[in-house]
């Protein structure tokens, strides 16, 4: 606890110094260095907070103790031996949270997000899930009052998807969003399916946040930039017209297609967007060292066997593997109604953050 106490420490002198950077002229006249010294200043504030008020609440107790020890008036005493409880029992109260507010903050926690649904194994039924996993997502993002603007998408003739690429517009959308990253199970009898036989099929999902500028430097003569003529859904207009664009990131081979948009421009932007978030996602993976340097390998090769979660239609049963929940709810989740496992998903990765889960 000693060692907790004194990173805090550090942290609340960390803090007050910013305070005084944000407050001299030198910094106020440089817009970049405040917005740094103002994001840090935020990034600190609640464990700040949470310092200073046990802090307080050590200060109350040591205050309590002179007065019984040392104290002529018995109504004193006895009022502060009651507080002392009390005090005692805010003090152990707080040794989790000042544990908790040394935990770093996702620095993209609070951005937009790309996100890739791609079918996997199992054919057909496979882009009928990955359509079905796209509308539980909208529907969500809806219920959140975040927006959704659809950046590539290969549809199959069955109203299913190969693959479908869409981000999220949202204060908080990477962070609610970023645990559904894995490959997704789904066990139920295909509307292709004419003998009524339980398929299982698998579609992968990856969560992208989206990318600064100033934090995925390209060069120009690293792109390889292709257009094209749309060949999927958009109209006369978009098929006819070459509007459709390719960005390959030459030196990782990294490709990024937009088609969706009207604009040639305008779909140069939302490809060179997702580009970014795909080279900063591999930026972070090499950083933390926590998985393996290609961004494929968020969500496996896609076998059957891999799984994150599983959809079980029959039993009306979505279960989440890596925290081992169960949930008969399918149906309402497939709705939108998501944070019923989002949440859980997300105190479980705080919990295992802190090293009180271990899987």
């Amino acid at each position: 606890m000693i060692v907790v106490l004194e990173k805090l420490a550090q942290m609340e002198r960390r803090y007050q110094e910013i305070e005084e950077l944000m407050a001299s002229p030198a910094v106020a006249t440089d817009p970049a260095r405040l917005t740094e010294l103002a994001k840090e200043h935020s990034s600190l504030e609640s464990a700040v907070f949470t310092y200073r008020k046990y802090v307080k609440t050590l200060e109350a107790l040591e205050e309590a103790r002179v007065i019984i020890k040392e104290g002529a008036d018995p109504e004193l005493i006895a009022l502060a031996q009651e507080e002392l409880g009390a005090l005692e029992e805010r003090q152990r109260a707080f040794d989790d949270q000042l544990k908790e507010a040394l935990l770093p903050k996702d620095p993209q926690g609070e951005r937009d997000t790309f996100v890739e649904i791609r079918a996997a194994a199992g054919g057909d039924e496979a882009a009928l899930f990955a359509a079905d996993l796209y509308r539980m997502y909208t529907r969500y993002v809806q219920a959140k009052g975040w927006t959704v603007d659809l950046v590539d998408v290969s549809a199959t003739g069955i109203k299913g998807f190969k693959e479908i690429i869409f981000e999220v517009k949202g204060r908080g959308a990477y962070g609610r969003l970023k645990l559904e990253s894995g490959v997704h199970r789904v066990q139920r009898v295909p509307v292709t399916e004419s003998s009524g036989r339980l398929h299982t099929s698998t579609v992968t999902v990856a969560v992208l946040p989206e990318a600064e500028d100033v934090e995925v430097e390209i060069a120009d003569d690293d792109l390889r930039i292709d257009i094209f003529h749309a060949g999927g859904h958009g109209g006369q207009n978009v098929n006819k017209v070459a509007t459709a664009v390719r960005i390959t990131h030459l030196p990782t081979g990294i490709m990024a297609v937009c088609q969706d948009e009207r604009s040639q421009l305008r779909n140069k932007q939302k490809a060179m967007a997702v580009l970014r978030a795909r080279l900063l996602a591999i930026a972070v993976q090499r950083q933390q060292q926590e998985i393996s340097q290609d961004r494929r390998s968020q969500v496996g090769t896609g076998e059957r066997s891999e799984k994150a979660r599983t959809y079980n239609f029959p039993q009306d049963r979505i279960t989440d593997h890596r925290i081992g929940l169960t949930l008969h709810s399918l149906q309402a989740v497939m709705e939108g109604d998501l944070d019923l496992i989002v949440d859980p998903l997300i105190e479980w990765d705080r919990q295992r953050k802190l090293g009180w889960v271990t899987s």
